[in-house]
């Protein structure tokens, strides 16, 4: 069969690249990695687009599914495994299918990458709303084409990462990133740029995905579960950082928080207790960002109905001045000292 692909045609910059200085071939490889990164700023606005849609599926109770065979399939398999300790992603919140299986990650299993039934098995687990995302450089592989079908077919919003603007798939998908990133330094080896622009995509989606779902404070991993001597290490000093606080308040903040980092960091930053703060951070869909916010409101209009009470009453013109509560105030020095930007206007609260 006859790929026509861009990572398939010869790159007429690489011919002699065998007989350059080990020195040149990686500078030679090195000037086309330069090219990805623009490319993959071409197709942003797109995959905006596809956050978008991933965070209002997750919230309605849906899951992300990745279908990729080879290089792509790898990729997508390491993307999905790194959300559970980076991000604390409830398992099964995002899926990858690798034609081939467990197998197929280590070595090249023959045939599956060309078998559309064995694609369309793989995304019978599809629900209306779940995202299914199919990656391939050439456009075409027939197990991710399968999968995307049968998503279609089960109500699924479906989303192609390929390196092929004129991907074969394209019509199968409500969502298309193709990322041009031309031909290959060595012809069809596609684990070169192809794969460092899905690897760019995947990265930039997950993580985005994760933030709008409020799984970091600031740009810090507040979802971090400390399952070992490292991570809660690493959890104290997240829960410093973003506070300002002293190992000793910090320490008795993530005890009374029965040692979840966001509702102790919520309760500092707001000054409420531990349950308080998880109420609010329930409420919020996971987010400290937003859960501050309304605490924060919620505060200054305390504020501002008491002073109205104080005024108006005939002992205020002789009674001591009323004290505002404060929450413990942040160092200046915080990078966390600053007002919290408010939602915009259409944003899930």
């Amino acid at each position: 069969m006859s790929v026509s692909a861009p990572t398939e045609d010869r790159h007429p910059g690489t011919t002699g690249i065998d007989t350059l200085s080990t020195l040149d071939v990686l500078r030679a490889l090195n000037v086309e990695d330069a090219k990805v990164a623009p490319a993959v700023a071409e197709v942003l606005p797109a995959l905006a687009a596809l956050v978008d849609a991933t965070v209002a599926s997750i919230r309605a109770g849906g899951s992300v599914h990745y279908f990729g065979a080879g290089t792509s399939g790898r990729l997508a398999v390491l993307d999905a495994a790194e959300l559970l300790p980076t991000f604390n992603a409830p398992p099964g919140l995002f899926t990858a299918h690798h034609a081939g299986g467990p197998e197929a990650l280590l070595r090249a299993v023959e045939n599956v990458e060309d078998d559309a039934d064995l694609g369309r098995a793989e995304a019978k687990v599809l629900r209306p709303g779940d995202i299914a995302v199919g990656l391939t450089a050439s456009g075409r592989t027939p197990f991710v084409g399968g999968a995307l079908a049968t998503a279609r077919e089960h109500g699924a919003v479906t989303a192609l990462v390929t390196a092929n603007p004129r991907a074969e798939l394209g019509g199968l998908v409500d969502h298309l990133l193709a990322v041009d990133t031309g031909p290959e330094a060595i012809t069809g080896s596609t684990r070169l740029k192809a794969g460092t622009a899905q690897k760019l995509v995947l990265n930039a989606f997950s993580t985005a995905v994760m933030i709008r779902l409020g799984r970091t404070w600031s740009n810090l991993m507040v979802d971090v579960v400390a399952t070992n001597a490292k991570l809660r290490g690493r959890v104290l000093r997240i829960l410093r950082e973003a506070s300002g606080a002293d190992e000793a308040h910090a320490r008795a903040a993530l005890e009374q928080a029965g040692g979840e980092l966001k509702p102790a960091l919520l309760s500092m930053l707001a000054g409420v207790s531990a349950a308080a703060a998880r109420e609010a951070i329930e409420a919020h869909h996971g987010s400290v960002a937003h859960a501050l916010q309304a605490l924060q409101a919620a505060q200054a209009s305390q504020v501002a109905q008491a002073s109205q009470v104080a005024q108006a009453s005939p002992a205020s013109q002789t009674a001591p001045a009323t004290q505002t509560p404060q929450t413990a105030p942040l160092p200046e020095d915080s990078p966390l000292s600053t007002t919290v930007t408010p939602v915009p206007t259409g944003e899930p609260a």
